[in-house]
């Protein structure tokens, strides 16, 4: 085994500066049903290096990558119609999806990723199952997983459709504070001077943290939503102005995950308001202002402002301008048709 195999990935625990995407990881790795997490940040702010470090802290350990080249059998898997035909059996070849089982699937530059492909991770990551069919020919297996989907917005985003069925979405900057980089250079070069030794002076801070996870993994059926929780997800949700009904359920299911990692005998409205930013980060829609007509006299909007109200407007398509009016005015020199003689 190379010595790249054998290197140990970066304790969870020594991230620096990484608190909110810190929970949103270990709440999606306690219910992955929430339907994982999306990070977006610019390049280096530890993106790949908190989902390894998730990734070893279950019980799996399994961290799957998925490569932006992947082919659609290359990750829900593929089978042989031959022997189905030929001895009436069900031959499956495994994806990444049947690899990640358990583990960490971890997808960079999302937004890049061909749509078809990240439906498909999200129906999976959603609902724990993957199911390949062909030609009338099906395999189903459990395909229960963190995904991990990481993105910089300079380089474009993703459609509304696809960001809204994301669980979570954590927004990273660039450290600003002398200190605080300090610190993070400092973990990191004693970290690549001599990981097993990082490794090990975290250790029992790492154990503590999986037998959390476990705990409250186990704890999930137990605890309840009550009608207060229940209204102040509806109440969050409203002024986020969200479409659909998906961010309450997923902040339902987020709250109950905090209120079981942190030992909680039942969920209450303060853990909605602990998970609801990141719950409607990027469901979270403007209100537009009513539009009105120009009073007389008043001159019309510009185009710059035509443009803006457009794009805000809820039913528009995204680049749609409004129609410029187009003044009318004689034409000089038109000669004139002759009159058709009766």
């Amino acid at each position: 085994m190379s010595a790249a195999a054998q290197r140990p990935a970066f304790p969870f625990t020594a991230l620096v500066g990484q608190v909110l995407l810190q929970r949103a990881l270990l709440l999606a790795a306690i219910d992955p049903a929430i339907g994982g997490v999306l990070v977006s940040g610019p390049r280096g702010t530890a993106k790949s290096t908190a989902a390894r470090a998730l990734a070893a802290l279950l019980p799996e350990g399994a961290f799957v990558t998925l490569p932006l080249g992947a082919s659609e059998d290359k990750l829900i898997g593929t089978l042989d119609l031959e022997a189905a035909l030929r001895e009436s059996a069900v031959r499956f070849a495994p994806g990444l999806l049947a690899r990640a089982h358990g583990g960490v699937l971890y997808v960079d530059e999302v937004n890049l990723l061909p749509d078809a492909l990240v439906d498909v991770l999200l129906d999976a990551a959603a609902s724990g199952v993957n199911t390949v069919e062909r030609d009338g020919v099906s395999h189903t297996h459990d395909a229960r997983f963190v995904l991990v989907g990481t993105m910089n917005p300079e380089e474009g985003e993703l459609r509304p459709q696809l960001l809204d069925r994301f669980g979570l979405m954590v927004e990273l900057g660039t450290p600003h504070a002398a200190a605080e980089r300090q610190r993070i250079v400092k973990a990191r070069l004693s970290f690549d001077a001599d990981p097993q030794a990082f490794c090990a002076a975290h250790a029992p801070e790492q154990h503590a943290l999986a037998q959390r996870i476990a705990a409250a993994r186990g704890a999930l059926g137990a605890l309840a939503w009550s009608d207060a929780v229940h209204e102040r997800v509806a109440q969050r949700c409203i002024e986020a102005a969200v479409d659909g009904l998906r961010a309450d359920l997923v902040m339902l299911r987020a709250a109950r995950a905090l209120a079981a990692f942190e030992g909680a005998d039942a969920v209450n409205p303060e853990h909605v308001d602990q998970v609801a930013d990141c719950v409607l980060a990027h469901r979270r829609r403007a209100t537009a202002e009513p539009q009105r007509s120009p009073s007389a006299g008043e001159p019309p909007p510009a185009r710059g402002e035509k443009q803006a109200q457009a794009m805000a407007a809820p039913d528009s398509d995204w680049g749609e301008l409004a129609p410029e009016p187009v003044a009318a005015r004689p034409v000089k020199g038109v000669i004139p048709l002759p009159a058709k003689k009766r």
